[in-house]
Parts: structure tokens; sequence; C-alpha cells
């Protein structure tokens, strides 16, 4: 069948673009191989946050004084989780693309030749785009033994059925700290494997001892500096000689693009995939490698789309309009969804050094009337870089409790390049926790 444009890929990304391209009035295919939804729909974000809100509202409650008691039942947090996923069906997914005009092909598709996507031995032609939009799979570590031994990935960490008595979970990234915390407190024995000195090392310095710590008071048990050599069924064999053992082994060492080499699809801002003619193969979310998060992958295929209806009109889009992903430079934001809470948006202090900038750093605990009556005893912290040439935001990081909603602010400020003298006159409400804004300002010298 011949298309405007054809998707490969149903999760959010491609739904993202096909949507707005058959919003457009562009007919439009989209292939995918497995749920229409994919990855963040059915064993990503959905069901990982679900897994976890119910510990972390537990937790919030009985911070306040006056709650008394309180526990987690497993069987209905699993539960709750399953209705996000819709039971892992995805018939109301497939009947929202079809009543947006979007025509879903079941299968695999795979690029056979210029605007040709083959699904099943089936031909399908494009006559304006192809976008490839297959997001990321698992990064398994080179462990002796593993192709032998069935192991836990993200898929199965988030649509597991019953809660495993105990769990060893190797990786010290986002998947790591969030599954080990919410298998924690639904009543698995839990060890995290960390090979680094602190989880989540990409981030700024204070981050991963935070998170350790309140990974530690629900009982995890934290190993740092612990490299991986083996694995065998019960149990993961460490570099020094100790063994490790738990019921079920989670490997969540990081994701790569869903090519066939594992490398990503090299883009420019419209989305359109570099070295290949004639300007119809355009790429969208984790497959492109530039941020593994769906929120930023959406943003990306809001771009492509928009380049694509721009560039069937005959214009061009311009750098900032709904046709380019320049956010992906400057302001890529992430929550990690433990307790606490991390929030970050930009650069952190090390990047921006790098890069050659000139910043002021900021750090503060977070300790304002708002926090004070959110949480008793609340404990967090924030960091701000300023760029000292430009006086705006680079970089922001949030730690604590209920942070993420303090996230798009911060965002807003670095996308929208505010000063930090302007950033003064935006006046947080009180009592609130936002109005650490106000102290972060004074502490630069506002």
């Amino acid at each position: 069948m011949d298309f405007d444009v054809i998707v490969i890929g149903g999760g959010p990304v491609g739904e993202n673009v096909a949507w707005r391209t058959a919003a457009g009035g562009l007919s439009t295919a989209m292939v995918e191989k497995e749920l229409v939804g994919g990855e963040c729909s059915y064993w990503a974000c959905m069901p990982s946050k679900a897994l976890l809100r119910s510990g972390h509202a537990l937790a919030a409650a009985q911070r306040v004084k006056g709650v008394v008691g309180g526990s987690l039942d497993p069987r209905a947090v699993l539960e709750r989780r399953t209705g996000f996923t819709s039971d892992w069906d995805d018939t109301g997914q497939v009947k929202w693309a079809e009543s947006v005009g979007i025509h879903v092909v079941r299968g695999e598709g795979e690029v056979t030749g210029e605007r040709e996507v083959t699904v099943g031995g089936e031909v399908h032609r494009a006559r304006l785009a192809v976008v490839v939009a297959t997001g990321s799979v698992p990064k398994m570590p080179p462990l002796e033994g593993l192709d032998d031994t069935p192991v836990w990935t993200s898929r199965e960490a988030t649509s597991a059925r019953t809660v495993p008595e105990s769990l060893v979970v190797l990786g010290g990234g986002v998947v790591g700290v969030e599954m080990a915390q919410a298998w924690a407190r639904l009543g698995s024995k839990v060890t995290l494997v960390v090979s680094g000195d602190r989880p989540l090392p990409r981030m700024e310095d204070f981050v991963g001892p935070l998170v350790v710590e309140g990974l530690r008071a629900d009982g995890v048990e934290v190993l740092l500096n612990a490299r991986a050599a083996a694995v065998e069924p019960g149990a993961l064999t460490l570099r020094d000689g100790r063994v490790v053992r738990g019921a079920e082994i989670l490997v969540a060492t990081g994701r790569v693009p869903a090519t066939k080499d594992g490398k990503p699809l090299v883009i420019d801002d419209t989305g359109l995939v570099s070295g290949v003619d004639g300007r119809w193969l355009y790429a969208a979310g984790d497959v492109t490698g530039r941020a593994l998060l769906t929120h930023q992958g959406k943003y990306q295929a809001r771009a492509v789309g928009s380049a694509i209806l721009e560039r069937s009109r005959g214009s061009e889009p311009e750098p900032w309009s709904a046709g380019q992903a320049n956010a992906d430079h400057v302001a890529v934001p992430q929550v990690v969804f433990t307790d606490p809470e991390v929030a970050f948006v930009g650069h952190t202090a090390a990047e921006a050094r790098a890069a050659g900038r000139d910043v002021k750093v900021v750090d503060l605990d977070i300790a304002v009337a708002g926090s004070s009556l959110h949480a008793d005893g609340y404990s967090g912290k924030t960091r701000m870089v300023v760029d000292e040439r430009t006086r705006t935001l680079v970089g922001v990081t949030f730690v604590g409790q209920d942070v993420a909603e303090l996230l798009h602010a911060a965002t807003i400020a670095i996308v929208g390049e505010v000063t930090v003298d302007r950033l003064w006159h935006a006046v947080p409400a009180y009592p609130t926790i936002s109005e650490v804004w106000l102290r972060m300002l004074e502490a630069y010298g506002l």
C-alpha cells in the first residue's frame, strides 16, 4: 500500500508523529510488531510509576504527625499497576489510532529501499517520509553465564504478578534505583549492586548519596563499587568473590537504540537522518540516542511531524519553531521517581564548566515554610547553576519529597533564557516548597 507517511514503531513517539501527520491531512501508516502504545505504556513509565506510587503515598502520610499506622497491600498495588497497562491489551490504543486516521499495520517493519518499508513480506511505500521510532532495548553486560540464566529485565520487573521473596538488582541507573525501592516497599528483600561509588553518576554528585540514604531506609542493601563477574540462577558473583543471592535477578545496566547494530540514528533538529539523500528518512525518540526519555521522544516526534507537514507545503522549519527540537541541546528535564525524588534539567555544574562556561553554583538545603508543612523533618537539597556571562540558568537539580512538580518552572527558565534578575520578580506562593526559588536567588546574591 502507498501512504504519504509511514512510521515504524507504535510507541508514544511513533503515535505522536503519526497523529500529527494524520491530523495535518497526510495519509499515515504506523507499523508495530508488539503492542500499540509501546514500552512506556506497558513495561516502563506507567507500570513502574504505578508500582512506586502507593509506597510513596504511604511514606508521605507517615511523615506527618497525626497519621497512625498504615501498610501496603501488595496484591492491590499490583492490581492497580495492571489497570494502567490494561492487562497488556492494546485494544484501546488501536481504537484511538484508527479514530484519528492512523492506519495500523501489525508486524516488524524494515526499511528496504528509498521510501520503502517491508512488513512480513508486504511492501509499503511512502510518498513523503519514513519515520523510524523503534525505541530502545536493554543493554546486557558481558557476564559469564548470562546467556544460560533466566533474568529479569525492566519488562519483567514492571509486569511481575507476584512479589519475589528476594531480588538482586544489577545497575545503579534510573531503572535500578526505582525498581529496588518499589519491590522493597512491597516486601521483597532487595540488594542493589552498583559498579561505581554512587548510583545515578551522570547527575550532580550529591544526588546518588541522597538516593542511597532513601533506599537503605527502606531496607535495601546497597553495594557500591561492586562489579559483577558471573550470574547463575539465584546468584550473582562479584569480581571480589562475594556472592549475592536472590530469587530473581534484575539486570538494569542501561539501554541501547533498537537498531540492527545498536547504534543510534544521527539526526538534525528536524529529525532528518544524516547521510541519507532525498530528505525522506526521519527518526525520533530513543533510537536517535539523544535523550532516552519518553517525554523528550514525544517532543522530537512533534517536531518531526511538524517538519514533514511544513515541507509537504513547501516551507522549511525555523529554529525554535514547532518543527525543530532545539531544546534537546539545552533543557532536557528528567525525574527519578524514588523517595526522595530527583528532578533535574539542563547541565550539571561539571558539564557546564567542561563546555567552557563561567558558572556560579548555588547549593542549598530545601528548608522553607512550605517544605516544613509538607512533611515533618523534611529533608532535601537543590543546586542552581548560573552562567555568569548571560546571568541565566543552565542547570537546576532538586532532591526531596515531591520535588518533581518544581521541575517545569526550572525548564521554562532555562528554555526561555530568563535572567536571574527577572526571576527575582517571579514571586513564589507562600507557603509552598517553591519558596526555595527565592532562597536560591538570595544565596546567589540578589
